[in-house]
């Protein structure tokens, strides 16, 4: 009977808690939600919390087994890196992006912001030249894979500037070589230019350049024929009257 007047003293104290608030509610499980992720990782992303903002994004790859929200998860993580203004690591995860999901329709998004992403460390010839070399290789990649890119004309333009900054370098090597009386290290600079780069803008420079490195090593039928090429391909050059100069002392 003691035990029975024991337990239901136990029972009411019990029930006296729980109508209190003594007890803790069980809190039930948030609900994975790959969409408000993305969402809070770009908000985050805005006001610079990177960070955290890729903790989230990684969440949604881990956690996305179906895959419908993972690839989108992939290129925001690249995209956040390219905005803090780490380069390499943010070409790197585009990179990944294409392995994982080659045939992605924003596949040739990610082509295109790998090449963007060298495009923007050209700064000048002498600093810029490796750049623009990776560039011009990623635009040219973008071209083949994606024929059908949403880039194809603000491209163009990109690529014509890649090409400028690659020749302005080539050019800026022969002319370093050649006033260093380094001759056939000039010749060889400028003839590969010329050939890979025909419609260079300073190519009546190149020529004039090669022109007179030939000269110095006695190669007078190669400057001939370098002098006259300026000559007639560019009649309106400034640098035409000089060419002209040194192509009739070679008929002497």
């Amino acid at each position: 009977m003691r035990e029975v007047r024991v337990l239901c003293i136990l029972c009411s104290l019990f029930f006296t808690l729980i109508s209190c608030g003594g007890a803790k509610e069980i809190k039930k499980e948030e609900i994975f939600d790959p969409e408000k992720h993305l969402a809070k990782a770009d908000k985050l992303v805005g006001e610079r919390e990177y960070e955290e903002a890729r903790k989230l994004l990684l969440e949604v790859k881990n956690r996305d087994t179906a895959k419908k929200h993972a690839p989108q998860a992939q290129l925001k993580l690249a995209d956040s890196y390219i905005r803090e203004g780490d380069i390499e690591i943010g070409i790197e995860e585009y990179k990944r992006f294409l392995d994982l999901y080659p045939d992605n329709q924003y596949a040739s998004y990610a082509q295109y912001q790998i090449a963007m992403a060298y495009y923007s460390q050209i700064e000048s010839p002498d600093r810029g030249s490796g750049a623009a070399q990776k560039a011009l290789h990623e635009f040219i990649r973008l071209k083949e894979l994606y024929p059908r890119n949403p880039y194809r004309e603000v491209m163009g333009i990109r690529v014509e500037k890649a090409k400028n900054v690659i020749a302005d370098g080539e050019f800026m090597v022969g002319e370093f070589y050649y006033k260093k009386e380094s001759y056939d290290a000039a010749i060889e600079r400028l003839e590969g230019l010329l050939k890979r780069f025909p419609d260079y803008k300073k190519a009546d420079n190149a020529l004039l350049l090669l022109g007179r490195s030939y000269k110095a090593i006695k190669m007078n039928d190669k400057a001939k024929e370098a002098f006259n090429k300026l000559i007639e391909k560019y009649p309106a050059s400034k640098l035409a009257p000089a060419a002209k100069k040194e192509a009739e002392k070679l008929k002497d």
